[in-house]
């Protein structure tokens, strides 16, 4: 068989025993697929909402009820979204408990993180751009973190915000920085990764004198696991967005603090639930990038997997790591429960 451009992006063959299901979880292409899926929906979606206080609302109504399609457009793009930030996270797990941030992919490791952060933070603006009830604790709540950084945080919530008060000029740069900065960048750390990914050897295996399997497959057949893997999401994802639709709320009229009962969306709710212990600044701001910052420096201060133990689940050589990241991902859990139980 001759290859195709898709085939050429590949290397020619990879280690099989690397490339089964159970080892990669099919995770990083299932999660530039889900890219893909949001960049289509989202580049439809333009067409129709209106990033105005008076119209965000309506536009967004008018997608999901009386635009053909429209409310499957939106719907795909919600929930691909939101299966993104899941698949990243696996992502990374399945990367630290498999050793594969050993050198030389240390640098690549913080790639793939700063595109999770990104993922984050382009489900959030987008989160914003509903600007219906819904979304008010994200946009007072979550936006007046920024006021509790020392110096510099009045000025860095005018320039997010436009002003010194939500408004129109705060739901422009959002929809902006959605469309353009963080997409754009979003595109270029992609693109960065897989170039890394192939210049870094592939998937982390031990050196051939080492291997205990050195059968491999051809890139036709990874393609052909690709492809599946993309036909099974994508077949879910219409299952989902066909039965459980995108939340919509009624429209923003008075720019109040939120209700009580408000709550942050799903992937900051283990920050909401921290906020109710005390000091917004160490619990909203710091305690988040101090989390960010040991996750960023496991490939540079902690034991290095050894080479005989990569290509597998759970070295010992790098349990360390394994025990941080897991204990991190618990906790994350238990809050995000926590408030979920408690705002029910």
């Amino acid at each position: 068989m001759r290859p195709n451009f898709f085939h050429h992006l590949h290397p020619p063959s990879i280690p099989a025993a690397q490339s089964r299901w159970c080892y990669t979880l099919g995770a990083g292409g299932i999660a530039l697929f889900l890219m893909f899926v949001l960049g289509l929906t989202g580049i439809l979606e333009v067409f129709y909402y209106i990033p105005t206080p008076e119209n965000a609302a309506l536009s967004v109504q008018t997608i999901s009820y009386l635009v053909p399609f429209g409310g499957l457009i939106r719907n795909l793009h919600f929930w691909s979204a939101q299966l993104l930030l899941l698949v990243s996270a696996v992502h990374l797990v399945r990367v630290v408990f498999t050793g594969s941030y050993a050198p030389p992919r240390r640098f690549n490791y913080l790639l793939g993180l700063a595109l999770f952060v990104l993922a984050i933070l382009l489900d959030f603006t987008g989160y914003i751009l509903r600007w219906d009830q819904g979304i008010q604790w994200a946009l007072v709540v979550g936006t007046n973190l920024l006021k509790t950084l020392p110096i510099i945080g009045d000025t860095m919530y005018t320039l997010l915000m436009g002003g010194t008060n939500p408004g129109a000029a705060s739901l422009i740069r959002f929809y902006a920085w959605h469309l353009f900065g963080l997409s754009l960048i979003a595109v270029i750390f992609v693109g960065w990764h897989a170039f890394r990914v192939r210049r870094d050897g592939g998937i982390a295996l031990p050196p051939p004198s080492l291997r205990a399997n050195n059968l491999r497959i051809s890139r036709f057949v990874l393609v052909r696991r690709e492809v599946l893997a993309m036909l099974f999401t994508g077949a879910a994802l219409i299952l989902i967005s066909a039965f459980l639709p995108a939340p919509i709320a009624a429209p923003i009229k008075d720019m109040t603090a939120p209700a009580a009962d408000a709550s942050a969306p799903w992937f900051f709710l283990w920050v909401q639930q921290m906020l109710k212990w005390g000091d917004p600044f160490l619990w909203g701001i710091a305690v988040p990038l101090i989390i960010l910052l040991v996750l960023s420096l496991i490939p540079y201060i902690l034991p290095q997997p050894i080479e005989s133990e990569l290509g597998r689940w759970f070295p010992k050589s790098n349990r360390l790591a394994q025990i941080i990241l897991g204990a991190i991902a618990l906790i994350v859990i238990i809050l995000t429960l926590i408030a979920l139980i408690t705002n029910v």
